[in-house]
């Protein structure tokens, strides 16, 4: 691959390649192989993003019909646990097909059929891209790996038919790493990737991440969400508030735009749990919250410290704690934890009110873990005991 490279936060970072381009590559020179008998060592492959890649071909095997051979997934700079993992694709001659579902045709003769092996996630739950039952290989992928094989047909005048069969060895350990569990796709990664191009640092896959468990809950009917940023919340919905984990949908540092997207696919309300330590932010309109985008903790603790007539000495030291919890703990010396948490919520209160638009009814409640609950917005309670006697509001 070219040195692809973008900027983030002034850090120069590679650019990598999806699981998706590397199993549309492996297919690709598969199929050049089986249907050319020469072999293949490197594959060029033009990705949607308009980047053109020549990829390395490994571990290459072949028998009676069908040709197998791998691509090495390269995140870049992405922290990403796919990276260095061998994507196989398996491309063997079929019958005729004409009967059977989940032919791809081109032309007038259906031609192709794929699915996912060993390592790859099947889909048991829906709204996702790909229907429950359907190995988790997302559309442009599938696809990229139609057009590589539909390439290496033509060039090689082939008009019979052909079985795909992607799989990632280690891929169900690996998954446990990811989203899949959560989002109900079972045995294994999926084959992802709209451009082709692994963006570092790339914030519209996180976020995309977070819409598929929106639209997954839409598509069971569901019209009321918990959602929590991250482990602590979950951890808080399981262990004090006595709710399961599948009503949660993490939303990590994005709480803006979860509003956005829970919004425009209809949802009536939206439950926001999370340590205090993140969400205190939002009484300052912070709607991302990683620390990289913006902080102001101590900032808005000891501003509303000081509006409830906290000393100056207590606001100093507020400024200079390191936790949250620090922070209210010079609060609670003079009695004012209470009152400062019923301003900082009330303009919680107002800050994702006015994001989430009037369709929606968006509450928060705040916790840590050494205080626990340390306040609602004025909705919350309600909505929070609905959830708990397990009705559909």
């Amino acid at each position: 691959m070219e040195e692809n490279y973008v900027y983030w936060h002034q850090k120069k970072l590679r650019r990598g390649y999806t699981t998706g381009t590397c199993a549309a590559a492996a297919a690709g020179a598969a199929a050049s192989m089986l249907l050319s008998g020469e072999t293949v060592q490197t594959v060029s492959i033009l990705t949607p993003k308009g980047i053109r890649l020549s990829l390395e071909v490994e571990e290459t095997t072949a028998g009676a019909g069908w040709v197998s051979c791998a691509v090495r997934k390269d995140g870049g700079d992405d922290p990403d646990v796919t990276h260095g993992m061998l994507v196989f694709a398996r491309v063997e001659l079929a019958g005729d097909g004409k009967e059977e579902p989940g032919w791809y045709s081109w032309g007038d003769k259906p031609k192709m059929k794929l699915d996912g092996g060993p390592g790859v996630g099947r889909v048991t739950k829906p709204g996702l891209a790909c229907p429950v039952g359907m190995a988790a290989i997302n559309p442009v992928p599938r696809s990229m790996i139609f057009s590589q094989v539909e390439e290496a047909c033509r060039r090689a005048g082939f008009f019979g038919n052909l079985q795909i069969r992607v799989s990632i060895p280690g891929g169900e350990e690996q998954a446990k790493k990811t989203f899949n569990p959560h989002l109900g796709i079972v045995g294994g990664l999926s084959v992802l990737g709209t451009t082709g191009i692994v963006e570092p640092m790339s914030e519209a896959a996180l976020i995309e991440t977070i819409r598929l468990s929106l639209k997954q809950m839409a598509a069971l009917g569901r019209k009321n969400l918990i959602v929590v940023p991250g482990n602590y919340g979950e951890t808080f919905l399981k262990e004090s508030l006595g709710l399961p984990l599948d009503l949660g949908v993490k939303c990590s540092n994005y709480i803006g735009e979860t509003l956005d997207m829970a919004a425009e696919l209809g949802f009536r309300s939206l439950l926001l749990v999370g340590h205090g330590g993140k969400l205190v932010k939002l009484a300052a309109g912070i709607m991302n919250t990683h620390s990289s985008q913006a902080d102001g903790r101590r900032e808005i603790l000891a501003a509303y410290g000081a509006a409830c007539g906290a000393s100056q000495r207590t606001v100093e030291e507020i400024l200079q704690a390191a936790t949250v919890d620090q922070c209210l703990n010079l609060l609670e010396k003079e009695a004012l934890q209470g009152l400062v948490m019923e301003r900082i919520m009330d303009r919680i209160d107002f800050y994702i009110k006015k994001r989430a638009g009037g369709s929606l009814q968006a509450e928060a409640l705040l916790f840590t873990n050494e205080k626990g609950v340390l306040g609602m917005t004025p909705g919350a309670g309600k909505l929070l005991a609905d959830f708990q006697a397990g009705q559909d509001i």
